[in-house]
């Protein structure tokens, strides 16, 4: 009996022994390792506050060339991109009617010249007979005192005199008539010859052909454009204010205006301001004369920006801001962990962003902000 208890208790031994060799041995998890991020407090500032207005470069001086008179191009000179010196000629219409015109006028020019010289002798006769007239009738008057001569001899003188005189007036009226025909053939022939002179058109400033508007053969009316031209590197920005910022911009202020085209921020001066505000854009014409550059054209965008008071904002790295399509977040560390937070951005200034919404100032934000980070992950900032 006593050798069968120890036979049990050696085989419970063994059993228990057996069953610990066949327990299960528990690996011990093992804690998740923090992601080392560099960050920064989000931080309220002020930023100085503009205004933009948006506006197209014009030319400051330019022209839409026309003819004065009606006619046939014969000759178009130019082609957009030609540069042009004043009073060069650009376009030759056809001229043989203007050219008839001045031969007529200097064939009635020569023909009252001719006249004047006819008319110079026939004064010169006339003269000459009230001369003869006069000395004539003298004699007639001291014989008819003398009673040597009859009445009607000496009223034949007396009608003779008159006669002569009568001429002479009349001849001495001629002249000048005829003078004033002769002004008159004058100014027909100076009118005639500037008349020809339209159908050679000349640029009235050193500019830049930028439009063509008329071909050789084609019918140039006055009024109907030929030609565009703009002076070279002289441009300006011609931008709309709204009326609620008038009068703010004054002459003169100089303002910070961006080519988005040529990728140019330059500084430009105020030179004029349209008083009248546009009903239909509630906005003023602003004029602002720009520096010469290379490739600046009429017709480019612009964006002319004038300072106003200074706004407090929250701001962030932009490096910590992330843009998923409409979707913009940063990281927010709290507690050792980051945490995606939701925000609306606004305006970006050298490194920084505007955030409007989703954060405040004073909180640790994670930037620049690591590919593997995802929300919830345990951070370690780096010191």
């Amino acid at each position: 009996m006593h050798s069968n208890n120890k036979l049990l208790a050696l085989c419970g031994l063994l059993a228990g022994a057996a069953g610990c060799q066949r327990a299960p041995q528990r690996a011990e998890a093992a804690a998740p390792k923090p992601i080392v991020v560099q960050a920064s407090p989000a931080a309220e500032v002020e930023w100085p506050s503009f205004y933009e207005a948006v506006g197209t470069v014009r030319a400051r001086t330019s022209a839409v060339i026309s003819s004065r008179v009606t006619g046939y191009v014969r000759q178009v000179r130019v082609q957009p991109g030609d540069r042009v010196a004043a009073r060069q000629i650009l376009v030759v219409l056809e001229a043989r009617d203007l050219d008839s015109a001045l031969r007529q006028a200097k064939a009635a020019q020569n023909e009252a010249s001719d006249a004047s010289l006819e008319l110079q002798g026939a004064i010169a006769a006339a003269r000459a007979n009230l001369d003869l007239a006069e000395v004539t009738h003298r004699r007639m008057t001291d014989l008819f005192e003398k009673k040597s001569i009859s009445n009607q001899e000496y009223d034949e003188s007396s009608a003779k005199l008159k006669v002569a005189q009568a001429a002479y007036e009349m001849a001495v009226s001629k002249r000048t008539q005829l003078a004033s025909k002769i002004r008159q053939a004058e100014e027909a022939v100076q009118a005639a010859q500037i008349t020809r002179e339209f159908a050679e058109i000349a640029a009235p400033f050193a500019a830049v052909v930028t439009g063509k508007h008329v071909d050789t053969g084609s019918l140039a009316t006055p009024g109907a454009p030929l030609l565009t031209l703009e002076t070279a590197g002289s441009y300006r920005l011609e931008a709309a204010v709204a009326e609620g910022l008038l009068p703010a911009p004054r002459l003169g202020q100089m303002v910070m205006v961006n080519l988005d085209s040529l990728g140019q921020t330059i500084q430009g001066r105020v030179s004029e301001t349209i008083p009248s505000v546009d009903a239909s854009s509630r906005s003023a014409l602003l004029k602002i004369d720009l520096p010469q550059l290379p490739n600046v054209r009429s017709g480019i965008f612009g964006r002319a920006k004038f300072p106003r008071a200074a706004r407090r904002v929250v701001t962030a790295p932009a490096e910590a801001l992330l843009d998923q399509g409409q979707l913009q977040s940063v990281m927010v560390i709290e507690n050792g962990v980051a945490h995606a937070r939701v925000v609306t951005s606004g305006e970006r200034r050298n490194g920084a962003v505007e955030i409007l919404s989703g954060l405040s100032a004073g909180e640790t934000i994670v930037s620049p902000r690591p590919k593997n980070l995802l929300d919830g992950s345990i951070v370690e900032i780096q010191p």
